[in-house]
């Protein structure tokens, strides 16, 4: 395993879908190339299929760190060529340990796994119980019905807009990338 002391790490929320909207893997490569570059390491949910394999394939590319998180249940689903595996006993447990030292989370376009890891992010965030950033990045305006759905949730008083500004939107890796 690579030295990972000092190493600021960013934990990579995304599909595990395959043939989906090539922009999206492209941006995710994208992405997680320049964080590579500004010497990030990358947590991510360790698998190879979908987005998730770009992820670890563009991590690997770069011959950065790549902390890859599985449930016990999913053996036959780890990426080969992950710096490090943690294997945890239950997704709500892999949930914690994918953000476990990390200074953002950032989710990817992604189903509803991805957003089940956003809502509980920022639900922690809220609560300070986490104490990165939550950043969506919001390919080809995936997430442009989630803005919506926290629109309605403030006009509705069901969230702040202090507790509402505590997600970040970006439409492109480039703009994300310029905020590190």
């Amino acid at each position: 395993m690579e030295k990972t002391t000092g190493m600021k790490k960013i934990v990579i929320f995304c599909s595990s879908s395959e043939g989906i909207d090539p922009r999206y893997t492209a941006a995710a490569g994208e992405l997680v190339e320049g964080l590579c570059r500004k010497g990030y390491g990358i947590v991510s949910g360790g698998s190879f299929r979908g987005t998730m394999g770009v992820v670890a394939d563009t991590v690997k590319a770069c011959g950065g760190y790549h902390k890859g998180v599985l449930p016990a249940f999913m053996t036959g689903l780890v990426y080969d060529g992950l710096s490090e595996t943690v294997w945890t006993p239950t997704m709500s447990e892999r949930k914690q340990e994918m953000r476990r030292d990390t200074v953002a989370s950032i989710a990817l376009p992604g189903g509803i796994g991805t957003l089940d890891e956003l809502i509980e992010t920022h639900v922690l965030i809220k609560l300070k119980q986490y104490h990165g950033r939550l950043i969506l990045l919001n390919t080809a305006g995936f997430y442009k019905p989630f803005k919506a759905l926290l629109d309605h949730y403030v006009a509705t008083k069901m969230l702040t807009p202090a507790d509402r500004s505590l997600i970040e939107f970006f439409d492109s890796p480039e703009q994300l990338l310029a905020t590190f």
